[in-house]
């Protein structure tokens, strides 16, 4: 499998956690997606007709949304969410707040990082909405004796939603006000097989706080 992939992109960035995960082998094609925006170029057009990324290429099969390529990378195993109806449209629910956490914490970093356009009040302030819902949903879990967003164990909803969660204080928005979400990122941090990108880091042990240095 190739991903045309971007170090920097979130979306990229969960494709290539999911594959780790999995244990499961990508070749990567960088993509000069900043500043040189060869995702818009006529070349990569004809790859992906939407000049988006990433692009998941398996044979003659090209898969360009993100979301699409965890389904497809995750079939037939325990990171789907579960077999039954309700743990399928509780999977699918997620997969969709992962796209209004873009819109709105991955359009602020955006904003803040590479110079987009955004009405960065509004983005920032439906990502602080969206980080709300996720830290009511997580307590209640918590409640439960449960970590993830969905089931007894991770699945493909807690990996797409986790990178513009994690990235959000590089578009402006503190994590500080969610203990039950930072909770959450701990626990997909310390999966078996978690690779970082840069701003995304492993658990580390505790380190002295600076002024006790």
């Amino acid at each position: 499998m190739i991903l045309y992939d971007y170090v920097l992109s979130a979306s990229c960035y969960k494709v290539r956690l999911m594959a780790a995960l999995l244990g499961v082998r990508l070749d990567h094609v960088a993509v000069d997606f900043h500043p040189g925006r060869e995702h818009r170029g006529l070349a990569f057009r004809a790859l992906n007709p939407a000049g988006t990324i990433p692009v998941l290429v398996d044979g003659d099969l090209v898969l360009t949304e993100s979301t699409a390529m965890l389904v497809y990378l995750a079939h037939g195993t325990a990171w789907m969410g579960g077999d039954t109806a309700v743990a399928q449209a509780q999977v699918q629910g997620w997969l969709a707040f992962a796209a209004r956490l873009g819109a709105s914490l991955g359009m602020a970093r955006l904003h803040d990082m590479l110079l987009y356009a955004a009405d960065i009040a509004a983005v920032r302030r439906d990502g602080v909405a969206c980080l709300r819902q996720m830290e009511a949903h997580l307590v209640e879990r918590r409640f439960a004796g449960a970590i993830w967003l969905v089931g007894d164990g991770p699945s493909i909803a807690d990996i797409a939603c986790f990178p513009s969660v994690m990235l959000a204080p590089d578009g402006g928005v503190s994590l500080d006000d969610y203990p039950s979400v930072r909770l959450w990122t701990r626990a997909v941090r310390s999966l078996a097989g978690f690779i970082e990108m840069p701003g995304i880091h492993r658990l580390h042990e505790l380190k002295p706080a600076p002024e006790a240095v």
